[in-house]
């Protein structure tokens, strides 16, 4: 059995823990706020670009640029979007069991798969299992900015246009809530000016009642809108991704430190009262001896 030293040491060890869990936390909820504020700023100017290049498709021709057209996919680019730090929960867990699964099946098909990886977990990951990495960005955990967006599409979208693949997806978690992010695994590209659902995609009800066929003058042409405009929508995608992929790190930070500081409560809690009840058996027991030892001296 523990010594009441041992015990005592523990207790100041699990306290020390907490200290740090509970600062932690503080500074993960700070981090989420400024994360998610940015976050849902972006998502209005996210769909409504969706929306307007949706508009212009229907009106345009379909292959006005080289990223809107399909090819047969023989090779495949995932864009796995991690933390570079641990201490979030399940946060890299999930997007791992969403990402090895998704490319296996493709693998399966028969199409030739290139990740690139956004963070030091994916990029780990996949290097302990000798997993060739096309791309790794890595040091960007709490500090996204737009020209990280720019630099990552800038070089799927040179690379599409190259032909190195014929299809990229993102994998990310997207932020529900503090307690609830879910994997989303979206595609890229061949860039979809329409999608069924989720990011990009327009409301039907936005669209209820409009005329079938829209008589758009365009200015200077389609495809000079959409040289401007389709680049400009694949780096908002994968910064909306960035977005939604750090403030559910740091939603996740949050939860878990603030079970950890909840568990080092209650483990002080049950150390305490062994602590005492040392404390008790040891004190009974000294006591046991002075009163053997008056009793003997009376002999």
């Amino acid at each position: 059995m523990a010594t009441l030293r041992d015990i005592r040491r523990r207790i100041k060890a699990v306290k020390n823990t907490s200290q740090i869990t509970k600062a932690m936390k503080m500074v993960a909820a700070a981090k989420l706020r400024k994360a998610q504020g940015r976050m849902l700023e972006l998502r209005p100017y996210s769909d409504k670009i969706y929306e307007v290049l949706g508009n212009l498709s229907r009106a345009g021709d379909a292959e006005a640029h080289p990223l809107l057209v399909k090819r047969l996919p023989k090779a495949v680019e995932v864009v796995v979007f991690t933390s570079d730090r641990g201490l979030c929960g399940a946060f890299n867990t999930n997007i791992m069991k969403a990402a090895v699964p998704f490319v296996r099946q493709l693998k399966e098909k028969g199409l030739q798969v290139s990740i690139n990886a956004v963070g030091r977990k994916a990029r780990d990951y996949y290097k302990r299992r000798d997993i060739a990495l096309r791309q790794v960005l890595t040091g960007i955990s709490g500090k996204v900015d737009y020209q990280h967006a720019r630099s990552i599409a800038g070089d799927i979208m040179e690379n599409y246009m190259a032909e190195t693949f014929d299809e990229v997806y993102l994998v990310y978690n997207e932020f529900k809530n503090v307690v609830t992010q879910q994997v989303k695994v979206v595609k890229l590209l061949p860039f979809e000016t329409v999608e069924a659902g989720g990011q990009g995609a327009a409301p039907a009800a936005e669209h209820a009642g409009a005329p079938e066929t829209l008589d758009y003058i365009f200015e200077p042409s389609a495809a000079g809108l959409y040289r401007v405009l389709i680049p400009k929508a694949v780096e908002i995608k994968v910064f909306r991704a960035l977005l939604e992929s750090q403030t559910s790190e740091e939603a996740s930070r949050m939860t878990a430190m603030e079970n950890a500081s909840k568990n080092a409560e209650e483990m002080i809690h049950n150390l305490t009262l062994v602590a005492n009840k040392v404390r008790q058996a040891t004190i009974t027991r000294e006591l046991m001896d002075i009163v053997g030892g008056v009793e003997a001296l009376k002999k």
